[in-house]
This record gives C-alpha cells, structure tokens and sequence, in this order.
C-alpha cells in the first residue's frame, strides 16, 4: 500500500494508509444523565445495543460505549468509491448513574464530578412517561421541574467551585509573589462575572466567554457551561409536552426510550422491517445524533479512495490544516493545501474525473474554512515534518 503519491517539487497527495490515518483521539464524549427511573440506561442500550439493566441501584455507575455516527453520505461515499474500508465517524456514550438532585450545599461528590467534567456535553433524560409500577423519584411526572431541579444542582455545584477559585485568587494577591499581577486580576474580574451570574441561577452557557477567557478556564470542567441536549422520554405513541428552554448552547428533542431500544436490538433485517411496517423514515437516535453534532458545533468532512472511505470530525470553523491535523499531525505541520469538493457536487457529477472536469473539484489553501459534507486530499510537504 502507497503512503503517499508524488506530485512535484516535494509535494505529496495523501494515499490513505496505516502510517497517515492515526486519529488523534479526538472523539465526542456525552454523558447521559437523569433522576433515577428516568430512562438513562433504555437510551444507552438504544444508542450501543447494549443490555444494561435499566433498573436504578442507587450507586454511582459507569457504561461507556463508542458507537458509529449514522451518516448516508459516508455510505454512498463508499458505493462510489467501493473502498476496502468504509469507517464512520465516532461517538463515545457514558452512562452515569448517581445523580438524584440531593447533592445539596456539599456539591457533588469527587468521583461522580470527576466524571461529569470530563465529558463534551450532556444528554438529559427527562421523565414524560407515566407508569404507576415505575414511581417517580418525586412522586409525580412534572418534566420542567425535574430539567430545573438538575440545572440547579449544576449551577450550585459550579458556585462553590468559583467560591474557592475567589478565595483562592484573594490569597494570591495579598501574598503579592509568583503569578503575574495582571493575570491575577483578570482571572477575578472573569470568575467574579461567573459567581454573579451563578448567584442568579444563570448557567455558565448563557454567558459570553471570549478566547481568552476560554483559555483561563479550559482546566475547570465547570457542568452548568456545558452544552444540554434535553431529551424527553415518551411512552410508546405519547405526544411530547411543549417545553420551554431557553438556555444557550442547549435543545429540546423527544423519543419513545423503550420502543427505541427495542428497535435498536433487532436484527438489521427486521429492524428494517419494523420500520417499514410503521412508516418510520429512520430511527430518532439518528437525529438525536445529528442533534448532538450540532450542539457541541461539530460537523463532518470526508475523505474517500479506494483503500479508505472516512467520515472525520472537526469543529465548525475548523481551517483546512486544522482538518488535516485531525487525520494526523504530520499532515498539518506539512500542510501545502487541499483538493476540495462538495460532497452534493460529487454525488451530482458521479466522479472525482467529472467533479474536476466541472470545475467542483477545487484548491484550497490554509485559511480555507472547512465545510459540512467537503470531500478532502490533503497535499503536504514530507520535509515540513
């Protein structure tokens, strides 16, 4: 197998090859969270097709799965193409049990927390369905108390971080020795901004936070400015309840939790035949997938030959070099520029030959912002690297 492809003058196309596709690791972590018998584990076995059981134990538990991301471009990439591999983009799914709303004044505790901040964002299973064998933890289905009552355990625990992290920055100022004055003071002005806006039950997502800032607090892991996907969970043909979330970097989607795992273990087979048979265009874990993606501003680019067809993530935003830094590091370090072609021209036009003959299959250099659906090669430079 070819690593790689001469051009010219030291110019190399990538080839896709063992060498040249080690991913970074880079791979989207949610964490799926609710008060007890709210549905966490049915959602997780219906994202993995896993067989967790689904009753509470009151413990704080773990499960974690990494899934592929549904994506019809990628198989039609591979139609084309008709590559030895085809690999999807991926998703990790943790299960965390242990939230119950009582962490009170004390926070919550050091494992749980710990792996709560390590996740992306966070998908909140919120209790729709009725059922007189399943009580709920509050004795009664009221879905926007329960999604209130978990941003408040977030925002209170998130206080009394910010609390310690002033306390902190007091000491340090008044001892007048090590850290930079000035860096000193615009750390207080930013956490003094955050303990204002979390004394007034605002989540860290609502606020502003600039490139700086982000930077100042990257090490924080702070719940309430993570993104929020809502997921209301239905019983089996109920209507969703109108919900009102008016939080930034969050959204509100329903599903049938118990109808979509069981669709989800089923054979492919008769999968697709229970599908058909209910007119369901395609699971709804799919588009709480895409839903994610775009809560967490993610979108895909494709890279496609005959060795390998791949879906690759990056953030909306995300400079050519910085796509090609995803497939491996080497590639952006050497990074000359990219052929690019929109995946909705390839599919029209039928071929990389007529994309190029068409005039889609275009140059693109390092400022070059890379797009949804872009099929990418990624010319670079060996001795760059």
């Amino acid at each position: 197998m070819r690593v790689c492809q001469f051009r010219h003058s030291g110019e190399y196309e990538l080839s896709i090859s063992n060498k040249f596709t080690r991913v970074k690791g880079n791979i989207m972590r949610l964490g799926i969270i609710g008060l007890p018998q709210s549905g966490k584990t049915t959602l997780f076995n219906a994202l993995t097709r896993a067989t967790q059981p689904t009753g509470a134990t009151g413990k704080i538990e773990i499960h974690t799965a990494v899934v592929d991301v549904p994506d019809r471009r990628v198989d039609r990439l591979s139609e084309m193409f008709k590559p030895k591999k085809t690999i999807y983009a991926k998703v990790t799914y943790v299960d965390i049990a242990g939230l119950d709303g009582s962490a009170g004044k004390a926070g919550i505790s050091g494992a749980l927390l710990n792996q709560l901040s390590q996740m992306d964002g966070f998908i909140q299973v919120v209790r729709a369905f009725e059922d007189e064998n399943v009580p709920h933890v509050h004795n009664s289905v009221e879905p926007l108390r329960d999604i209130q009552n978990m941003e408040s355990e977030f925002v209170l625990n998130d206080l009394i971080q910010v609390e310690r992290k002033l306390e902190r920055l007091q000491e340090e100022k008044k001892k007048g020795a090590g850290r930079d004055k000035g860096l000193i003071e615009r750390e207080q002005v930013l956490f003094e901004r955050l303990h204002e806006a979390l004394l007034n039950e605002i989540p860290l997502r609502d606020i502003e936070i600039d490139s700086e800032e982000d930077k100042l607090l990257s090490g924080f892991g702070f719940l309430s400015r993570k993104p929020m996907l809502i997921v209301l969970n239905l019983s089996e043909g109920q209507a969703a309840p109108q919900i009102e979330y008016p939080h930034q970097h969050s959204m509100v989607t329903a599903l049938q939790g118990k109808l979509e795992m069981d669709i989800a273990q089923l054979p492919p087979d008769e999968a697709e035949m229970f599908l058909a048979e209910y007119k369901i265009e395609e699971p709804s874990l799919n588009r709480m997938i895409r839903l994610s993606y775009e809560l967490l501003g993610l979108h895909s680019f494709f890279t496609a030959g005959e060795d390998e067809c791949r879906a690759w993530t990056v953030h909306k935003g995300a400079t050519a070099p910085e796509a090609a830094g995803e497939i491996h590091t080497d590639l952006q370090k050497g990074f000359i520029r990219a052929e690019v072609v929109a995946y909705d021209d390839l599919m029209t036009l039928g071929s990389m030959h007529e994309a190029k003959t068409h005039g889609k299959l275009r140059m693109e250099g390092k400022e070059y912002v890379v797009k949804d659906g872009d099929v990418i090669n990624i010319l670079f430079n060996v001795s760059k690297h």
